[in-house]
């Protein structure tokens, strides 16, 4: 990182040191919450997506990462944990900073991810290889081998977390990475590289490119020199990405959408369910993929649980981020501001109720890209408030008849990732959860998450899983080898019938 006029400037890191792009291009981040510069980052394109799958490649094909002792990688991986947890505070400032989540609520996620690091480097010491029945005279013994270069695509909304969830494991199975930040919140993907080298990383086995997603982003994904895509994002750019792996024939790991449910059944205690829906629905802003945005309460029940949620949305403390008694900032960017706007006047369109926000808030806040907390009552499941995506502070409550009628609501979505449910009896929330059609349930709680705990979802919320052992074992290939323990047949010297299978 470098200065000019005062404003730091980042380039990528590629082979292990920083590096502007070839034409010297930049791109600008913002604050979200105040507009102000933050930094100019290097724009990058195929170029240095290629000199960046060469340095990876390199450094995968000289064994420096995958054929060192897995004790080695471990004690690398478990002194990155340490560096990252020594400079959590800056991590946590810089991306509350670009991202707009309130410091208190970054610094309690980013404080998870050192876990994840740790996990990982235990994962990959404690590995097992197999042994598998084979008939006759053979031992056959499997062993889990990395991929080689893998590319991985991060989100902005949380750019630590989710690269994290996988780039442990990828690093932890001995694979070298190429990782493409979102063009709104690069900085801590390139300090975490930093940081990495400076715990012993080897240089290639770790590589940032900055840039737009038409640029370095298409590149990434179409350079045949890649073993594995993970991308978390949008459905459609999941659909644009898995084709293009299909076509390489390599693996895709896609995190795509979601439109959780939060389902509040009759025995559940209504003060906890309302924190819990609130909680779910305006956590960084609603801009979470497992955000609760579709809230199914009995019909007999909205008005009470309405009257919670409403009391509750309406004291929180919105403003400055890096504020410790904010509890609400800003949206990304102002096309994030817009498609919220867009979607509260689609669902006043369609007939549903405002019961609180709806709108921008006035005075020194609307510089920002902030909105209000919004609940709609009046909801039916047909309306696009309740199909669609919104990825803002807005949720839906919605009633339902029975339990069956809850189910049929709660998978009635293209999206299937996550849902919760709240109830008074957890037998009965965990007969529920086998009904739903997603990924990740939780039964009296929301969006909490573990290193060991695989993350993905069905339908058109994505394809694979990261985290936990599947999420390792997806970052590795089988390799099968078979011992002859006896003498070899010479199968053109007899005339004996030789079985071969």
């Amino acid at each position: 990182m470098t200065t000019l006029d005062g404003i730091a400037v980042y380039g990528h890191f590629i082979g292990g040191r920083e590096r502007a792009s070839a034409d010297g291009r930049t791109f600008e981040v913002r604050n979200p919450a105040n507009g102000a510069l933050v930094a100019r980052v290097a724009e990058g394109g195929a170029a240095e997506i290629g000199l960046a799958i060469e340095a990876a490649g390199a450094a995968f094909a000289d064994g420096r990462w995958s054929r060192l002792a897995v004790s080695e990688r471990h004690r690398i991986l478990s002194r990155f944990a340490d560096a990252i947890e020594a400079a959590l505070p800056e991590l946590a400032t810089l991306e509350s900073t670009c991202v707009g989540r309130p410091l208190r609520e970054m610094r309690a996620q980013l404080g998870r991810i050192p876990e994840f690091y740790r996990y990982f480097a235990a994962v990959a010491r404690t590995a097992e290889d197999a042994v598998t029945p084979f008939e006759g005279p053979y031992l056959n013994y499997v062993r889990r081998v990395p991929l080689g270069v893998v590319g991985q695509l991060t989100p902005w909304n949380h750019p630590l977390l989710i690269l994290t969830k996988k780039l442990a494991p990828a690093l932890a199975a001995g694979n070298t990475v190429v990782v493409k930040p979102s063009e709104f919140t690069p900085l801590t993907t390139l300090v975490l590289a930093q940081i990495a080298r400076d715990a012993g990383l080897p240089d290639g086995v770790f590589n940032v490119v900055t840039g737009f997603g038409a640029g370095a982003g298409a590149a990434l994904c179409s350079d045949k020199r890649i073993r594995k895509l993970d991308l978390t994002g949008g459905t459609e750019t999941g659909r644009v990405v898995a084709k293009l792996a299909g076509e390489n024939l390599i693996r895709v790991t896609c995190e795509l959408g979601g439109k959780a449910p939060v389902i509040v059944l009759p025995d559940a205690d209504l003060d906890r369910a309302a924190a819990g829906a609130t909680f779910a629905a305006f956590i960084a802003s609603g801009q979470t993929c497992v955000a609760g945005t579709r809230v199914l309460v009995h019909e007999s029940q909205a008005d009470a649980l309405v009257e919670r949620m409403v009391r509750r949305a309406r004291a929180i403390r919105i403003g400055d981020p890096l504020d410790l008694q904010t509890q609400l900032g800003p949206l990304v960017s102002q096309g994030q501001l817009e498609r919220t706007e867009r979607y509260v006047e689609i669902g006043k369109a369609e007939g549903a109720k405002v019961a609180c926000g709806g709108r921008r808030p006035a005075g020194e806040l609307a510089q920002g890209f902030f909105y209000e907390p919004t609940i709609f009552t009046g909801v039916l499941p047909s309306m696009r408030i309740a199909q669609d995506e919104i990825f803002g502070p807005v949720t839906c409550v919605l009633t339902y008849r029975d339990v069956d009628d809850a189910v049929r609501i709660a998978n009635d979505v293209e999206f299937g990732l996550a849902a919760s449910i709240w109830t008074g009896d957890a037998a009965r929330g965990m007969k529920l959860a086998e009904r739903l059609e997603c990924g990740i349930i939780w039964i009296n709680d929301h969006h909490r998450i573990d290193p060991a705990l695989p993350w993905g979802g069905m339908k058109d919320s994505g394809i694979g899983r990261e985290a936990g052992l599947e999420g390792y074992r997806e970052y590795t290939t089988t390799k099968s080898v078979i011992v002859n323990l006896d003498e070899p047949v010479d199968w053109y010297a007899t005339n004996a019938v030789v079985r071969l299978s």
